[in-house]
């Protein structure tokens, strides 16, 4: 018997609506007092402040509404008001905020860690352990790695993005914002973590299959590190602030099994990518593979801060009892928003509608990209889309980053009512990442938008 998918439920009018003046006199007014408070090193890329938010839009301070195509870089996928979550959190809040797991646990992470080791890759026996941030995640599998392999070595991968911590900062790619900028560096950064090159097919000098990528990154490994030296291969499926990029097809599979042969842990970082985001509960799944550690976050807790780490019994049990935690690490209320968030993914089956939205927005993205020179390509799998623009008549030849036509295209798409964020180590990509339970006609009207930008900045 088939379970008919229930429907999503809003409390906001899903229309897009400017008032009038952008930013309105209220975000101004907010902007003016949060210059006086809040440091500069933390930027926002929308010049409007929020006041409620809900399905697939985002309303401010002075009555615009918005649509959100950037679910707050993949957090809200069930939406930003989710009823389900919503409510979860209000009946956790009246019983108690935090005991600390470490101190006086209760049934919520336990609930949640059962959810995770069912709904995770593999049929393996495993383990959880909750954390707050995805940075937080990446740093403890490595943690966990390492001490069950006695290695040091990590590998991670060109156009990489894993956090803003200083373990992760080293293992991200990109340096200007993350790593550095000409006011300075954040280093000096963690040692023992190699780079090796990742599967790019839109950038590659020459076409190269999966397998044969992989062999080249392999070879790195093997001369400048030596397998038995190495802890863990860390990466992203479809990796996110490098742009999207989707690895040739057996890429993964080839690491995996690598990895697997030579006792190294394959950590998959599905941050970004994971629960539905891609059509299917994470990234990996579309390969096939089955990362001995995978670390989540974003979309788990329907935008409660929560993140986790999944691994084998045996690896994840291989640290001795308190070497693993934190204060806040699997907050009770957190817990409550993930069971009831995932109860939303499965009830609304947003894995289906997350390919239903890739059909819908492919049909027009692709058929604007054989009308247009300045997109190179579109990429990306589910609600996890983009496009890659390059200098106008390049695209099939030095494929040169178009950065400009990237920012110019989001100010447009902005202005007239709908956010999008940009990404890419070149900053040429823009990113498309619409909650799961968006309606058709608003992304629709979403695409029409972006459409129009983007034939403005060919032109």
């Amino acid at each position: 018997m088939t379970t008919q998918a229930t429907e999503p439920q809003f409390r906001l009018e899903q229309k897009r609506k400017i008032l009038g003046d952008f930013p309105g006199p209220k975000s101004v007014e907010l902007a003016a007092r949060r210059a006086k408070v809040v440091a500069g090193g933390v930027a926002s890329s929308v010049p409007v402040y929020v006041a409620d938010a809900d399905g697939g839009i985002v309303q401010d301070v002075d009555g615009n509404s918005f649509i959100d195509l950037g679910s707050g870089i993949a957090v809200t996928s069930v939406g930003a008001s989710d009823p389900a979550v919503v409510g979860a959190v209000k009946e956790q809040v009246e019983h108690f905020t935090h005991t600390c797991f470490m101190v006086s646990p209760y049934e919520g992470y336990i609930a949640v860690a059962e959810q995770l080791n069912e709904l995770t890759p593999g049929d393996h026996d495993k383990r959880t352990v909750l954390f707050n941030s995805g940075a937080e995640a990446v740093e403890n599998a490595v943690k966990v790695a390492r001490v069950a392999t006695g290695r040091t070595a990590v590998v991670a991968f060109d156009h990489a993005y894993h956090g803003r911590t200083n373990l992760t900062m080293g293992l991200t790619a990109k340096a200007n914002p993350y790593k550095s900028s000409p006011a300075g560096s954040f280093g000096p950064f963690a040692p023992e973590i190699y780079r090796v090159p990742m599967s790019y097919p839109f950038r590659e000098e020459a076409e190269i299959k999966g397998e044969d990528a992989a062999r080249r990154a392999i070879t790195m490994i093997e001369k400048q590190i030596g397998a038995e030296n190495v802890a863990a291969i860390l990466i992203e499926p479809i990796q996110g602030e490098g742009g999207f990029i989707v690895p040739a097809e057996g890429f993964l599979p080839a690491l995996a099994a690598w990895a697997k042969d030579k006792g190294v842990v394959f950590i998959a970082d599905e941050v970004q990518a994971g629960f539905c985001r891609t059509g299917e509960w994470f990234a990996s799944d579309h390969e096939g593979i089955v990362p001995d550690i995978i670390t989540m976050a974003k979309g788990i807790a329907g935008g409660m801060p929560l993140s986790a780490i999944t691994g084998r019994a045996e690896l994840m049990d291989a640290v001795h009892a308190g070497g693993l935690g934190g204060t806040y690490g699997g907050n009770p209320v957190a817990c409550a928003g993930a069971l009831a968030a995932i109860e939303t993914m499965k009830d609304q089956d947003l894995n289906a509608r997350a390919r239903s939205i890739e059909s819908q927005v492919r049909a027009r993205l692709e058929k604007l990209a054989a009308e247009v020179d300045i997109i190179g390509e579109v990429r990306g799998r589910g609600a996890m889309l983009a496009l890659e623009f390059v200098q106008p008549g390049t695209a099939a030849t030095t494929k040169a980053p178009n950065a400009e036509a990237t920012k110019a295209i989001s100010a447009a798409c902005l202005k007239e009512g709908v956010i999008i964020l940009t990404c890419g180590t070149y900053g040429n990509v823009v990113r498309l990442l619409p909650p799961l339970v968006i309606g058709d006609d608003l992304l629709a009207d979403a695409l029409d938008v972006l459409e129009g930008a983007i034939r403005a900045a060919a032109a």
